[in-house]
């Protein structure tokens, strides 16, 4: 995340140590996290990071263990509720559909975090983590169909095929990013993909479809 990350790489010039909260900590794990997977999290190194003492560590946090935890309630909230917090401000769905995934793969393609838990969903913490998150992004999406008039199941579905969507570009962004359009272009894809998620199936009625 780019807050996360902002927050681990903060100049360390100053003599005095800084008064850092588990939120500086839980971020600075993110950012490991985002570079090198769960086996980056360590004390030293995230202290070293932080220009910090392993004492400021152990005065938030009694183990490492808590710390990956309190880091992946920190990615769910800002990785998912800040983001649909965000976009709620937007009162159309169609356009809060547009909002949201226009805004979720641009940050999804300068942070590495994301293809990084998905790599390391073995561990039961992480993929608790993935778990809730997955079920929070797709509920989400399917309400926004269904407010643009799809019926429960058939919202549901395309919210699905949404989040995968989004999660296949955000692989390939990191894995092959030459593969994906860029600026204007970029835009222009985006804008195909909704369109398709949004068109009528065969045998459903126009009635039922909203243009956005």
């Amino acid at each position: 995340m780019d807050m996360a990350q902002q927050r681990a790489k903060a100049p360390r010039g100053s003599s005095a140590r800084p008064r850092l909260t588990a939120r500086d900590w839980a971020d600075a794990a993110l950012a490991a996290m985002g570079e090198g997977g769960l086996a980056a999290v360590a004390v030293e190194p995230l202290a070293a990071r932080l220009g910090t003492t392993k004492g400021s560590f152990y005065w938030h946090f009694s183990n490492r263990d808590a710390l990956i935890e309190a880091a992946l309630e920190r990615w769910e909230e800002a990785g998912t509720e800040a983001v649909i917090t965000e976009v709620e401000a937007e009162p159309d769905p169609g356009r809060r559909l547009r909002r949201l995934l226009a805004l979720a793969t641009s940050r999804a393609a300068t942070d590495p975090l994301e293809v990084s838990l998905l790599a390391n969903a073995t561990d039961p913490r992480v993929a608790a983590a993935l778990a809730r998150v997955t079920d929070r992004r797709i509920g989400y999406l399917a309400a926004l169909f269904a407010a643009l008039g799809f019926p429960e199941g058939e919202a549901r579905h395309r919210g699905l095929l949404a989040y995968t969507a989004y999660l296949g570009h955000t692989q390939l962004g990191h894995a092959v990013p030459q593969s994906l359009p860029a600026e204007a272009a970029r835009d222009r894809y985006l804008d195909g993909v909704i369109d398709t998620l949004v068109r009528p199936r065969d045998g459903v009625d126009e009635a039922q479809h909203v243009a956005i």
